[in-house]
């Protein structure tokens, strides 16, 4: 039996937005924007001059706090190396890790604290203790670097979104407020001239119209999906709800707890399974208590590469009530393994998910339930929204995204 489409939601329907021979934003590239150069990656690094490219972050991937923006990071950061760059990504120190690492082609120098690597990481690039670089990258992560004010020569911020709902829910008031004001008022009148890269059309629409940036200076490039994930075999029985991420207020695992525990009265023997860890973990295990489904619920904790690709394979749905959103890469990889996805109606979100098609868009907690009820409590339904995730997936691809990257990092060099 076929099910009808989910009924069409205001501002979610993009359907053929994709221009499949391209990752960069052209579908709505304002007319002053400039002309990005040709070419292959490996071109593009022979005719740009780059050799040498710096990069600045706040964690490393190997930190236990680590997330997409870390994964984004390392896919790109291991393309480049391989292609001929000479890659160094400067970022804060990991506990019980060796300060200086290689990784996949390029070096990895980790000291500083989590907050004072901003300043000490600026005062490193300006006496050059790095040696000496040719292009400059800057991945804004709520805190800026202010490479606008200090960095010459070609350079580009990474930024995956606007954090302004975030800041509450990590500091005190005080500490949010300053956060906040340094994000979206105090730094980005420096960025005026500086390419900003971020993973979606949403996201984008979300640092132009929150932080001001130039719609001409955002270039939207999506995300890949490794090559690993894919479909195999079919999802367990009783059907499972897969939450994956860190255990922190952001995410919100406490309302898809409390969906959950509202979907597990229409369908018989749902099962949800956490994976992530954080600071929020004691709390969400005592709320499945108070919610009497603990049985029901089971917290796995950071688990391995091989572990996760298996839980996307086994899922029926793969869930999510984050509050912000770069883009959602569990869900596109997922989505790669044929699971479907009920997820939050936020930016990032809206680009990772065709509504109706890959999976559901929810607005609040009553109706992230009810579609976990239409995915896991028919068999068609689910079977649909499958087939369309798996097709969906098949656009997004590491290699092209590196390469878009770097094509506006290239577009930067001021050729005599």
């Amino acid at each position: 039996m076929s099910l009808p489409p989910a009924a069409p939601r205001p501002g979610l329907q993009r359907v053929g937005r994709y221009d499949l021979a391209a990752m960069s934003d052209d579908r709505r590239r304002p007319a002053n924007q400039p002309v990005l150069p040709p070419g292959d990656l490996k071109e593009l690094i022979s005719t740009s001059g780059i050799g040498r490219v710096h990069v600045l972050a706040w964690r490393d991937l190997d930190d236990t706090e680590s997330g997409g923006s870390e994964l984004h990071a390392h896919e790109v950061l291991k393309r480049w190396s391989a292609a001929g760059l000479d890659v160094m990504l400067r970022t804060s120190a990991v506990p019980g890790r060796p300060a200086r690492v290689v990784r996949d082609g390029y070096q990895v120098v980790r000291n500083s604290g989590r907050y004072n690597v901003f300043p000490v990481s600026v005062i490193d690039e300006l006496f050059h203790r790095h040696g000496r670089r040719d292009a400059l990258v800057e991945i804004w992560n709520g805190v800026p670097f202010l490479t606008p004010i200090w960095g010459r020569g070609p350079r580009m911020v990474i930024q995956h979104h606007d954090h302004s709902v975030m800041w509450p829910l990590v500091l005190s008031p005080a500490p949010a407020r300053l956060g906040s004001l340094l994000e979206r008022r105090l730094a980005p009148p420096f960025y005026r001239s500086t390419p900003i890269v971020t993973l979606s059309s949403s996201s984008a629409d979300g640092l132009v119209s929150g932080l001001g940036h130039r719609r001409s200076q955002v270039h939207v490039v999506e995300p890949g999906i490794d090559r690993r994930y894919e479909p195999l075999g079919t999802p367990e029985q009783p059907p499972l709800v897969l939450s994956v991420g860190r255990l922190m207020p952001s995410k919100r695992v406490d309302v898809l707890i409390r969906a959950f525990a509202e979907a597990l009265r229409s369908v018989h023997g749902l099962r949800l399974e956490v994976i992530g860890e954080g600071p929020e973990e004691d709390s969400l295990r005592n709320l499945t208590t108070e919610l009497d489904i603990a049985p029901a619920v089971s917290f796995r904790g950071r688990i391995t590469d091989e572990a996760l690709l298996d839980a996307y394979r086994r899922a029926t749905v793969i869930a999510s009530a984050s509050i912000s959103e770069g883009w959602g890469m569990t869900i596109t990889e997922a989505a790669a393994c044929a699971t479907p996805s009920v997820v939050s109606d936020i930016a990032g979100h809206r680009d990772a998910v065709v509504h109706g098609q890959s999976g559901l868009l929810t607005s609040g907690q009553s109706d992230l339930a009810a579609g976990l009820v239409e995915v896991a409590g028919n068999g068609d339904r689910r079977a649909e929204l499958s087939a369309g995730a798996r097709s969906f997936a098949e656009r997004f691809d590491w290699d092209r995204t590196a390469t878009e990257a770097f094509r506006v990092l290239a577009s930067t060099v001021k050729h005599r």
